[in-house]
């Protein structure tokens, strides 16, 4: 890998590629597109971010080998959080990262498609697809009675969570339903759940992400915002 401009390194590819060469970006969400990572703040209303972050940072950091009971283990210690108190987050709490939204519209105008997945949850993604116009979007489903939390997810009609396999697996169906090959999308995460979906595409990307998925991405953005991306494009 070589650092081509400061907080900007590549490995195997050299600039300038043609974003419009891509028909399909795919973006994880939390610490990638947005700022936070959501199951960590809601966790802060149950007083269990500490012990909750704990877990998501090692998940991250792929020194949890079982993303899925890693992530049934801290949903279970949001029982009793409030919708009320989620919408708290959304509102006071996630930000879109610098340069999230310029990325997305360079992407747009260029004819790329756009998935969001995620090992978060539908209460958050579905907001940023609405907000930002993402064409597709998977992720979890909290359970809610009585409007708190009870603890546990919902199954859906595609398994039950989504995990770096699912990740893989919705990049390759989207891009199948699409025409297209996996080769001619770009995946962009942070995490070690992100891996199997970047390894997939035809450009992976990490973005201020943990090391073992900077060694692995084709690029790393280090520094700066998601739209030091189009620094490599023409």
């Amino acid at each position: 890998m070589h650092e081509i401009r400061p907080g900007l390194v590549l490995r195997g590819v050299q600039p300038p590629l043609c974003l419009s060469d891509f028909k399909l970006m795919a973006f994880d969400m939390d610490s990638t597109l947005i700022n936070i990572e959501c199951v960590d703040e809601i966790a802060d209303a149950a007083g269990r971010k500490a012990e909750v972050a704990a877990i998501t940072e090692a998940a991250m950091r792929g020194e949890i080998a079982d993303y899925k009971e890693s992530l049934r283990r801290r949903v279970a210690l949001l029982k009793g959080v409030s919708v009320a108190s989620m919408e708290q987050v959304y509102a006071t709490r996630l930000r879109l990262n610098p340069g999230a939204a310029e990325l997305v519209g360079a992407c747009k105008r260029a004819g790329l498609k756009l998935l969001l997945v995620s090992g978060g949850f539908t209460f958050f993604t579905d907001r940023i697809r609405d907000r930002l116009g993402i064409d597709f979007t998977r992720s979890n489903v909290l359970e809610v009675q009585g409007g708190v939390l009870t603890g546990k997810m919902v199954d859906q009609p595609w398994g039950d969570i989504c995990d770096g396999n699912e990740k893989r697996k919705m990049l390759q169906e989207t891009c199948s339903a699409l025409g297209i090959a996996p080769a001619q999308a770009i995946a962009m995460g942070d995490g070690a759940n992100d891996l199997p979906m970047m390894a997939a595409a035809g450009l992976s990307v990490a973005y201020h992400a943990k090391p073992r998925v900077r060694e692995q991405a084709t690029v790393a953005i280090n520094s700066g915002g998601l739209d030091r991306l189009l620094e490599l494009m023409n």
